[in-house]
């Protein structure tokens, strides 16, 4: 059976790559450290680390153990933190996992805001994790709810989601841009445009997918910047150096310099899903679920009945056509 304190000490020793260095992290002696190190490779009967006196570099099979021990580690810091509310009976404790457009959406910030209001007890605890990390964290009971780009499988059977919004890209150029006044922008206008191009840390197949989307569109963008975040695309293309896609739940607050124009051909929007597991196990999770689901039909009501303001300028979003 895997020893949680040798997975510790293996990950410390991996980011470290010095015996020495970790040791000094971990607040223990060298000696014993090597020892665990070299217990877990006899254990698992694999070789984890290519030595030198300099320094440890991972194996091939090592850094894959890495990646596995990392996430079960995760998961256990997640499970014991959930034990500890369960064992002073904190019933109202939560654990949310979310991407990053729950946070540039304003939507987990909104629904945290109503949950503080109406029960300013209750302790939150947020973790910033990949779609797949959410569910599995889901069937593990290791989370309470999921605000994930995706929804679960249709098939699964722990699993159930809801589309809290669709919240459609816009595109952002410098205010002074011969672009930005025209009567209408056709995709042959944006063809090797300098672009800012907005990260997606959780798909490792971004970019491709990207510029896919940009062909299939009629134009070929010319990446010139990898912002990661909405926001930074905004400021650089104030900045001038290019134009960027970005929601249009983005272009309420202030950077000046830019104008945001709709594009009816490019119909691309950012997705989010709350998802839960089909067992409620605690009211505070149902009662914690509504208020994101009210909270994402407030941010669709919102964004359909008011026209968002171009950073900078107070006007509306302008039309492509």
């Amino acid at each position: 059976m895997l020893d949680l304190r040798q997975l510790r000490y293996f990950v410390t020793v991996a980011e470290e790559e010095h015996v020495g260095r970790a040791a000094d992290r971990l607040h223990i002696s060298q000696s014993p450290l090597s020892r665990q190190i070299a217990q877990l490779e006899k254990n698992l009967g694999l070789t984890l680390f290519e030595r030198s006196q300099q320094r440890l570099r991972l194996t091939s099979d090592g850094r894959v153990f890495l990646a596995e021990a990392t996430a079960l580690l995760r998961h256990a810091d997640r499970l014991e933190n959930l034990g500890r509310r369960l064992g002073r009976g904190d019933e109202g404790g939560l654990c949310v996992g979310y991407v990053s457009d729950a946070m540039h959406t304003g939507l987990l910030p909104r629904s945290l805001r109503t949950l503080n209001e109406g029960r300013p007890g209750i302790h939150v605890a947020l973790y910033a994790l990949t779609a797949a990390e959410q569910f599995e964290g889901l069937r593990q009971r290791s989370l309470d709810i999921a605000l994930v780009p995706e929804e679960p499988p249709a098939d699964d059977p722990d699993l159930i989601g809801e589309l809290l919004l669709e919240d459609p890209l816009l595109l952002a150029l410098p205010s002074g841009h011969p672009l930005a006044d025209a009567a209408e922008l056709l995709p042959g206008d944006l063809d090797g445009l300098p672009w800012v191009a907005v990260e997606d840390g959780q798909d490792l197949v971004w970019r491709d997918d990207f510029v896919a989307a940009c062909a299939a569109a009629g134009f070929t963008p010319d990446i010139r910047f990898e912002a990661p975040d909405p926001l930074t695309a905004l400021g650089l293309v104030a900045s001038g150096l290019g134009t960027a896609f970005v929601q249009k739940s983005m272009v309420r607050g202030g950077a000046t310099g830019v104008t945001v124009r709709e594009l009816p051909w490019f119909p691309r929007s950012v997705r989010l899903w709350a998802v839960w597991h089909r067992v409620d196990l605690r009211p505070v999770v149902a009662s914690f679920r509504a208020t994101v689901l009210d909270a994402g039909a407030e941010g669709v009501d919102a964004r359909e009945g008011v026209a968002a303001p171009a950073p900078g300028t107070g006007l509306p979003v302008r039309s492509g056509a």
